[in-house]
């Protein structure tokens, strides 16, 4: 079953890499971006509508609805990730695709229908509404810090409470909202635009990958149908769980991709410029920075499928997940850094995509959890682990 679900993936993989490479690319250079140099709504839906016709709008998404394996979503998420926009064009990119996989895998019928079909059809984008301004102690890496609260009255839920660093919530038609109540927390879909969510700042950040940016907003008492909840109050964390071990590894999956596609460049440059007589391939300064370049490169094609094949079993990946992102987003980081190095001037220019693909690694270490967060996890458990076997061994004594 694996084995035909991997061939799967590597005909669609093949399909989505031709895509991102003949018609995506040369889409990079277009000026349709807005204040915070992100691509505009009328570029992403241009690009989506090119994805359709050409049969890879969620390619990771079979027609009946089902998804490929963790391992096969892999190999069509990476070839997504070779252009910044490829995920975009898509419909791979951060947060819709952990969205749709969040809905898909525990949405009832009705979200599935109303809120589900457009993402997967490519006609709307999404937004997570959980992390929360640090100027009010909110939600961030610690999601049990929640501050926006929820209450049921009649047919009806109440959310009161603000958001920060909300990404693509500019310009997106559904939102999924955390919320805590009596009972603990809680998910709700909601409808976008919405009266009672005001978007009071989108501020410019080093990324500039994603549609709409990362909104800071007011939730004054919107009002959400019950059947809009996402399972039961006081499951919101659960579901999150849910969502939590994939997201993080997708993102690793894309910017894989965009790495390995800035390594192709600065490869493409080392062996045609000429410096002191001879080619910078030539000079060990820059053919050891591109050796150490592939090394790492492999190192994270190992790391994405160790922990694909861990989700693949059934296992949460909570703690596979945490050393994935950690590991990924550092080598990722080394490798976009030596990838300007190696081009110089020239890689801090507009001129190719070196210079973005640093910049946003350089945010991927910090969205999804910072690695300092991931590895004070990893310790917990190492510790964890150490006093579980301390005891048996005592009992056993």
């Amino acid at each position: 079953m694996i084995n035909n679900d991997l061939n799967l993936a590597h005909d669609i993989a093949i399909k989505v890499e031709k895509f991102v490479r003949e018609v995506v690319i040369p889409y990079e250079r277009d000026p349709r971006r807005d204040h915070h140099n992100c691509p505009t709504e009328e570029l992403a839906v241009e690009l989506r509508e090119k994805a359709r016709e050409a049969g890879v709008l969620a390619p990771h998404i079979l027609p009946d609805g089902t998804h490929l394996s963790q391992r096969g979503t892999a190999q069509v998420l990476i070839k997504t990730g070779l252009s910044p926009l490829g995920p975009l064009a898509c419909q791979t990119a951060a947060p819709d695709e952990g969205n749709m996989y969040l809905l898909g895998q525990v949405g009832s019928d009705f979200i599935k229908q109303k809120f589900l079909k457009p993402l997967v059809e490519g006609n709307a984008r999404s937004a997570f509404f959980m992390t929360e301004p640090a100027q009010e102690n909110g939600a961030g890496s610690d999601p049990s810090m929640m501050q926006t609260r929820c209450w049921k009255e009649g047919d009806e839920w109440v959310i009161r409470g603000r958001k920060a660093f909300i990404t693509g919530a500019d310009g997106a038609q559904v939102g999924i909202i955390m919320a805590k109540a009596e009972q603990g927390a809680c998910m709700f879909l909601v409808e976008l635009p919405h009266p009672a969510i005001q978007i009071e700042q989108v501020p410019r950040t080093i990324d500039s990958s994603m549609p709409g940016g990362h909104a800071t907003l007011w939730m004054n008492d919107l009002r959400v149908p019950a059947q809009q909840m996402l399972g039961e109050p006081g499951e919101g964390f659960k579901y999150a769980q849910v969502r939590l071990s994939p997201a993080r590894l997708s993102h690793c999956m894309r910017w894989y991709g965009a790495c390995l596609r800035a390594n192709e460049i600065a490869t493409e440059y080392a062996n045609q410029r000429m410096a002191f007589g001879q080619l910078l391939i030539d000079h060990e300064g820059c053919s050891f920075m591109l050796a150490e370049n592939l090394i790492d490169l492999k190192q994270v094609e190992l790391m994405i499928n160790w922990c694909a094949s861990v989700l693949d079993q059934g296992e949460l990946g909570t703690f596979e997940s945490s050393m994935a992102k950690v590991s990924v987003s550092e080598t990722l980081m080394r490798v976009a850094d030596r990838c300007v190095q190696v081009m110089g001037g020239s890689g801090l220019t507009e001129q190719t995509i070196v210079e973005q693909v640093f910049r946003e690694i350089r945010a991927f270490r910090i969205y999804d959890g910072p690695t300092e967060v991931h590895k004070w996890s990893i310790a917990k458990k190492i510790k964890r682990d150490w006093l579980k076997r301390s005891k048996q061994q005592k009992q056993g004594g």
